[in-house]
């Protein structure tokens, strides 16, 4: 069997599970292969998953899988969306088929040209790999934290990660949101940025969590 299609299957398998869903017949409903009864059996014999009844699991073979398919496509997916500025409709399409032939080197260099990002541009969180423990020690990549940007610096938003989901609401309503352009005023005691007319006081650890390039 094609490794692509296993591969899909425990891509599938990852996202029903972040969703609560482990069953068999959900996974089976839910994909696109054109016999996903074949694909799950071989997924079994090759010891990629248990199953309990309805309910199935990955081993941890499965699972290491399913983590770098699952990087390497939200990796995909910023990368597209907002550094590419590919439209949405055809990211998902795009990120499919660079998460099949990316090998764990390039993945680490986009993961470190992209600054570690945490999310994809749905929210959706993005495994780390090696190249995230050493991040620190990096050279400055293209996507930084506000709070690593100079005073006066014209920056985009690229995502939010912010540690309460309500954050993220608030800094729409002043018009942070990914693609936005803004101007970091001030750093202390309060960071301070211009969204067009705008000027926002953010928290240290919200501004920790938006994630900016240069413009």
């Amino acid at each position: 069997m094609e490794q692509e299609r296993k591969e899909e299957m425990l891509e599938l398998l990852w996202t029903l599970r972040e969703g609560g869903d482990e069953l068999v017949s959900k996974a089976l409903k839910a994909s696109k292969d054109e016999n996903p009864a074949e694909v799950m059996d071989t997924l079994i014999s090759e010891r990629l998953v248990d199953t309990h009844g309805d309910k199935v699991t990955m081993t941890a073979k499965g699972e290491e899988i399913a983590r770098e398919i699952i990087r390497r496509h939200r990796l995909a997916e910023v990368l597209l969306a907002q550094v590419l500025d590919v439209e949405d409709a055809e990211m998902d399409d795009a990120a499919c088929k660079f998460e099949h032939i990316l090998s764990p080197r390039v993945t680490d260099s986009i993961c470190t040209f992209l600054g570690h990002p945490p999310v994809c541009p749905h929210g959706m969180p993005i495994p780390p790999g090696p190249c995230c423990k050493n991040a620190e020690t990096k050279l400055e990549p293209l996507v930084v934290k506000l709070t690593n940007v100079e005073v006066g610096a014209d920056v985009a938003v690229v995502f939010i990660a912010p540690a309460l989901h309500a954050t993220l609401d608030r800094l729409a309503g002043f018009g942070v949101v990914p693609g936005s352009k803004i101007r970091l005023h001030q750093k202390t005691p309060s960071y301070v940025v211009q969204v067009g007319e705008t000027t926002v006081g953010l928290d240290e650890e919200i501004a920790k969590g938006i994630f900016v390039k240069r413009v």
